[in-house]
């Protein structure tokens, strides 16, 4: 079955059958990295272009190794050496780049919606590699793919994930997909990082030991601390002390638990440095799959044919104000902001009982 949607913005709304079809296209890419020569023709002749607006190691490198291991033309721009430096908008420079006519361009920003404000505006695919607090769907796919290997399935294991749940893109993508996919979600955190809205995703609760007992797979967020515009907690050693995924509360989780993290890391905040390099640990393999699943993603996307459709949209649809309105604050058209927290941070005590 082939994948039915022009972009990858983000995956809720996307349906079983496509998300398998993702992860199964991903599988099959895998042995092309195990290979002496790692390269094939898949892609020849066309041209992927990388807009980032943030920074990113693992993202961006394995879009581009993606890339060129399918034989494609691979331009990495980011903001700080292109011309956003002298006030161009992202609509701007988004039809600049469509003018040379890429076959994908893969965006990372810090405002929720971006991506799907190019998408309504530029006929290429628009892959969604991070938009703000919103979503980040090939990190999802990368977890859900590890996932399955190790356990062979991914309905109806119970997946905790810990830590700050309010900011993290992580989070609300592999929700939509892990549920989509017939997981059961349980959400960890302390009162700020864990608002009442975000219990339509799931089981919640703010004590760490008692949210991972029996979890199958343990998967651990950073702070978001760059998203964050106040003081969610009282300072990161508390937050340690409550959060920070030890053997102990290791121990409490299903013998067979895996531990997912997507990176960056901070040892001894949210994850202690004998679990992150601990036998449970798959952290390395998500890097690992995250090459296969971009490669999936591009193969899907910039192999698809261009319809008239595609043509059409790529007519200018919004003046100068529209665009400079991106480029200073939140899309007025994008996905809702997070909820707001409580205005002052809650101790971070374990619920009684």
């Amino acid at each position: 079955m082939p994948f039915a949607h022009r972009h990858l913005l983000g995956l809720e709304g996307i349906g079983r059958e496509d998300l398998l079809s993702l992860l199964d296209t991903a599988a099959s890419f895998k042995e092309i990295s195990q290979r002496d020569i790692k390269k094939v023709p898949t892609l020849r002749g066309k041209t992927v272009v990388s807009l980032f607006y943030e920074p990113s190691t693992r993202t961006r490198a394995s879009f581009e190794i993606a890339a060129k291991r399918m034989s494609a033309d691979f331009v990495s721009l980011s903001s700080s050496t292109s011309s956003v430096t002298k006030g161009e908008t992202l609509l701007d420079t988004a039809r600049n780049l469509a003018a040379m006519a890429p076959d994908a361009i893969v965006l990372r920003h810090s405002a929720p919606g971006a991506p799907q404000f190019l998408a309504a505006r530029l006929g290429c695919p628009i892959i969604n590699a991070g938009d703000g607090a919103h979503e980040h769907p090939t990190q999802a796919l990368l977890d859900l793919l590890t996932i399955r290997e190790h356990k062979g399935r991914l309905h109806g294991l119970t997946v905790a994930i810990v830590g700050d749940i309010l900011h993290s893109r992580v989070a609300r993508s592999n929700v939509f997909a892990l549920r989509t996919l017939g997981a059961k979600v349980r959400l960890i955190g302390p009162p700020t990082f864990l608002p009442p809205e975000l219990r339509a995703w799931g089981e919640t609760t703010h004590d760490l030991h008692e949210g991972v007992r029996d979890a199958d797979v343990v998967m651990m967020l950073r702070i978001q601390l760059e998203r964050q515009g106040k003081n969610f907690f009282p300072s990161v050693d508390e937050y340690s002390h409550y959060f920070c995924l030890t053997e102990r509360a290791v121990g409490l989780a299903n013998p067979d638990v895996i531990i997912l993290h997507p990176g960056p890391m901070n040892r001894g905040v949210e994850i202690a440095s004998d679990v992150a390099d601990g036998p449970y640990s798959v952290i390395m393999d998500q890097v690992t799959n995250g090459i296969a699943v971009r490669m999936a993603v591009l193969y899907l996307l910039a192999n698809r044919p261009r319809t008239k459709a595609d043509l059409d949209v790529e007519a200018p649809t919004a003046g100068p104000l529209a665009a400079r309105s991106l480029a200073t604050g939140p899309l007025a058209t994008g996905p809702a902001s997070p909820p707001a927290p409580p205005a002052r941070p809650a101790r971070l005590r374990r619920r009684a009982g």
